[in-house]
């Protein structure tokens, strides 16, 4: 069974995929509570705005009280709470955030949702513009429409060399689209598919389909390494992201040309350029990236 859709759109229709945050932000969420939320039992649920991307389900409350939360995952982009063979999946869309506090503060205009744990903490669900999402899925959540299609996994051995090579023949779309797709590997968006790119030395721009084999076995080193990276720092903070306390990533920090238009290469000292791709701009050094 997908799930309790019942208010909001029906599996296959209307669940596009979503863009933002990235798997480093998201990981670093998953990272942050699970030590405190795993093992706890839902107490209860207040929900204030139902009105995110897709409708909060109207049995969310019913369906969460009383459970035990047995896990939490992550899939790309997605948070997983198991309770036993059910799963609740969290996006946080472009703006939202989930913070666990010991006690509760006073709710501001954009906070959504309330968890109630056994232990007295509440998971908060925050999000300005209410572009994430929070649905239920009964049974196995693989084949939700937002899961079933993705790619493998950037640390899963599945992403290999051999394999990014063999999924890119004959692809005139270009590299960077092909690695924010979802089909090759998952949770690399525009930040990431940058800086992992610069790394390998590829320029962006250049038809996913040629690639050489020695170059999918350098964007693979880099895909994770970037990640990586951007996991220990906490995620990257533009605007709104926070983590699951309340403090901003700092990769941003660190990017070698995302965002840094016109500034030198801090390899070659090139000025670094910008061009849009797919509607967001995409950034890389002319010397460097071939």
């Amino acid at each position: 069974m997908v799930g309790d859709l019942t208010n909001g759109p029906r599996p296959g229709a209307g669940f596009a995929p979503l863009s933002m945050p990235e798997l480093p932000e998201v990981e670093t969420t998953r990272r942050g509570l699970a030590p405190a939320v795993v093992g706890r039992r839902i107490a209860a649920v207040s929900i204030y705005d139902r009105r995110l991307r897709w409708p909060v389900p109207r049995a969310l409350e019913r369906n969460l009280a009383g459970r035990a939360i047995d896990a939490l995952d992550r899939r790309s982009k997605y948070l997983l709470f198991r309770l036993g063979g059910d799963t609740l999946i969290v996006h946080l869309g472009m703006t939202g955030s989930l913070r666990r506090y010991p006690a509760a503060p006073r709710r501001s205009p954009h906070d959504h949702v309330d968890v109630l744990l056994d232990d007295g903490s509440t998971l908060r669900y925050h999000d300005p513009r209410r572009f994430g999402a929070i649905l239920w899925v009964a049974g196995d959540a693989a084949g939700h429409p937002l899961l079933a299609s993705l790619g493998p996994e950037p640390f899963d051995p599945h992403f290999d060399a051999e394999s990014l090579y063999r999924e890119t023949r004959g692809r005139r779309q270009s590299i960077k689209q092909a690695l924010m797709g979802n089909h090759l590997v998952v949770g690399v968006g525009n930040i990431y598919a940058s800086e992992s790119l610069f790394r390998a030395g590829i320029r962006p721009t250049r038809a996913a389909g040629r690639l050489t084999r020695r170059d999918a076995a350098a964007l693979v080193d880099t895909v994770r390494s970037t990640l990586a990276d951007a996991i220990a720092r906490g995620g990257t903070t533009l605007r709104d992201y926070v983590d699951s306390r309340g403090e901003p990533g700092t990769f941003q920090f660190d990017c070698a040309v995302y965002d840094r238009e016109g500034l030198p290469c801090p390899r070659c000292a090139t000025a670094v350029r910008a061009v849009r791709q797919g509607g967001r701009s995409t950034y890389f050094c002319p010397r460097c990236q071939r």
